[in-house]
């Protein structure tokens, strides 16, 4: 805002100069270097008149004498009148345009008057004066908006270079970022290292008949690494390295995005070998043709100037193009294939083991306490990113500094996850009965995830509050599921419905609270999925559903519906009330069965507020099954 503030004032500023100085000769400044000559030459009169009054002292005889200056447009008059004393007085006079008769009137009254014409000017200031200086505004006007990013506040760009690229370039990059410094998603790294060694090394794979991809592009979801890894390319290459955003090519004027484009491509075939890096790129390579109604879009006018650069009649050599996205599945086809981006690297959220390499790198410039285990952390943060993980560890250190500690124990890198996860801790509830509800509805999610066969092992048991949750259980999986088994969801949403079971058993159905609106959303949603997508119900192995029934500016199809009759509808719903009727009567009988451990187990809790999982299954281990013989408490339902 300052720097549009600051640019309009000179540019004000600029205008009004030519426009007073270049026109009519710059006659304001004579007039005012004449007054200037006036005042002084006549020792600066000391008081004004207006011209009435003055034909009035002219008729009453009062008028002395009158010096006439500017082309008989101002008067220096010497005047003695009863009204002045009798005293010689000079007046300045202004007199009007059309005042043609003055000179008549003073010789009618005899009055002793002289007319002082205006100095000649020297030749060369007069062509200073309508010449040069106009040229001096203009050519500072021009440098202005040439320049203008150099001003207060600036950083933008240019007016007359708004279709120049703004990519940032580095001849020798130094991002601070090497391959070293990049674990959990070796296969991506290892793609990255062999583009290194392409440009390092290109004969030992020209001899063979290899060529140097054109583009890399990396999809995964936000967090998992994929600017680090272009970071890292451009440090580790060596070459030059041009990095601009999706974004920065979409303007409101059409033709600028893709001018861009054209100027982008030019600068990096000019330094060849290069590595051109285009974060965020669905925001320009979104598929063609999906807005709605007509008209021109500048959007896709980039896109196809980026296709053609990429790969048209005119080929770059040279130039990798490295692009980053999150949204794969809204991309143009075109912009997708061989020629274009010749590999497509996945970067997927790491697994127990690439946390525990992500976590090892960045807990190197952090003093780590003994009582501390990575192992461990990194089983319990299951689908956290790379980016989670630091920021993990940060918050720990922030913790570790508030609690005035030299080293980060384990005590903050627990509190610093379960912020992360559950949110921030609040005030602990008043010993009253809600708090005994949310006790037993916890305990509940505990009793029946534990007895199961195919659900996680408890972590931990709370009653602070976190976020919008008055309590929270959380669970550790074994290993990484990326694939999960019919008895495994049903276990699930037994396990989500047992806190609930917990509370019609122990306080009977009118005492039902709305604690587990929540939890009710979550296994709708599980059921659902069950029926329309995995297929897992009597209606058989049929998707129903897919995961681009989405809206069309989702990457969605237009017109795209429901694409099965009313009555496979009902049944859909039918099948889906079933899975969770059958799931509710499975966790109102764990808990019948194990009323006695969660009354015991509740009275702990109520005292010490958080329990954790070790504590947890030593009490359960005297009154129920061990893990080792869960009962699995899953059957076929028709």
């Amino acid at each position: 805002m300052w720097r549009n503030i600051f640019r309009n004032t000179i540019f004000s500023f600029i205008l009004f100069g030519v426009t007073t100085f270049g026109v009519k000769n710059f006659s304001i400044s004579e007039a005012a270097e004449t007054q200037n000559k006036v005042e002084l030459n006549q020792n600066v009169a000391t008081s004004r008149m207006t011209y009435g009054r003055f034909l009035e002292y002219l008729e009453m005889g009062w008028i002395k004498q009158v010096d006439l200056y500017d082309n008989s447009r101002n008067a220096i008059v010497e005047a003695s009148s009863p009204e002045l004393g009798n005293r010689p007085q000079t007046i300045r006079v202004e007199i009007p345009v059309g005042a043609s008769q003055l000179i008549q009137k003073l010789k009618e009254y005899n009055i002793d008057f002289d007319a002082h014409p205006a100095e000649n000017k020297n030749l060369w200031i007069t062509v200073a004066s309508n010449v040069l200086l106009p040229i001096l505004f203009v050519g500072g006007l021009f440098y202005f908006f040439q320049n203008s990013e150099n001003f207060p506040g600036g950083g933008g760009q240019s007016q007359m270079n708004i279709g120049k690229s703004t990519a940032r370039f580095e001849k020798r990059p130094d991002t601070g970022v090497v391959f070293k410094d990049i674990a959990g998603i070796d296969e991506a790294k290892a793609e990255f290292e062999e583009i290194v060694s392409f440009l390092k090394q290109p004969d030992k794979y020209t001899i063979v008949g290899a060529k140097i991809p054109k583009g890399i592009l990396l999809v995964g979801p936000p967090g998992t690494g994929k600017t680090l890894l272009a970071k890292a390319i451009a440090n580790e290459a060596g070459v030059p390295f041009f990095s601009v955003s999706g974004s920065e090519f979409v303007e409101m004027f059409i033709g600028i995005g893709a001018a861009r484009v054209r100027d982008l491509f030019k600068k990096a075939s000019e330094n060849a070998p290069c590595i051109v890096f285009i974060d965020e790129i669905d925001a320009v390579g979104r598929e063609r043709g999906a807005g709605v109604g007509g008209g021109n879009d500048e959007r896709e006018q980039t896109l196809n100037q980026l296709l053609t650069e990429m790969d048209g009649f005119k080929e770059n050599k040279g130039v990798i193009v490295v692009g980053a996205t999150n949204r794969v599945d809204i991309l143009d086809s075109a912009l997708l294939r061989p020629g274009r981006f010749d590999r497509q690297v996945t970067v997927n959220l790491p697994d127990r083991l690439g946390r525990i390499g992500i976590l090892k790198v960045h807990a190197r410039n952090k003093p780590i306490g003994d009582d501390v285990s990575l192992v461990q952390l990194a089983n319990r943060t299951p689908g956290f990113s790379g980016a989670d993980l630091a920021n993990l560890l940060n918050e720990a250190a922030i913790l570790a500094t508030r609690y005035k500690k030299s080293s980060i124990t384990r005590n903050e890198v627990n509190e610093a996850a379960d912020r992360i996860i559950g949110g921030i801790a609040g005030t602990p509830m008043e010993d009253n009965k809600n708090k005994r509800l949310v006790a037993y509805h916890e305990v509940g999610h505990a009793i029946t995830g534990s007895v199961l066969k195919s659900h996680d092992e408890v972590e931990k048991i709370t009653l602070v509050p976190r976020g919008s949750a008055k309590g929270l259980t959380w669970f550790t999986p074994e290993e990484d599921q990326s694939l999960l088994s019919r008895s495994e969801l049903l276990a699930r949403i037994i396990t989500t419905l047992g806190g609930r079971a917990a509370e019609q058993v122990v306080f009977g159905n009118p005492e039902v609270t709305t604690g587990a609106s929540n939890d009710l959303q979550q296994v709708t949603n599980l059921a659902r999925q069950m029926v329309t997508r995995f297929g897992m119900s009597n209606i058989g192995p049929i998707a129903l559903e897919d995961d681009n029934s989405g809206p069309v500016f989702l990457g969605g199809s237009m017109g795209q519906g429901d694409t099965y009759a009313e009555s496979i509808a009902d049944r859909i719903d039918s099948q889906v009330c079933k899975i969770i009727n059958y799931c509710e009567e499975k966790a109102i009988e764990i808990i019948k069965d194990n009323r006695v451990v969660i009354d015991l187990t509740v009275e702990r809790l109520l005292d010490i507020e958080t329990m954790d999982g070790d504590e947890f299954r030593n009490i359960l281990s005297t009154y129920t099954v061990l893990p080792d013989k869960k009962a699995p408490y899953i059957s076929k339902f028709d």
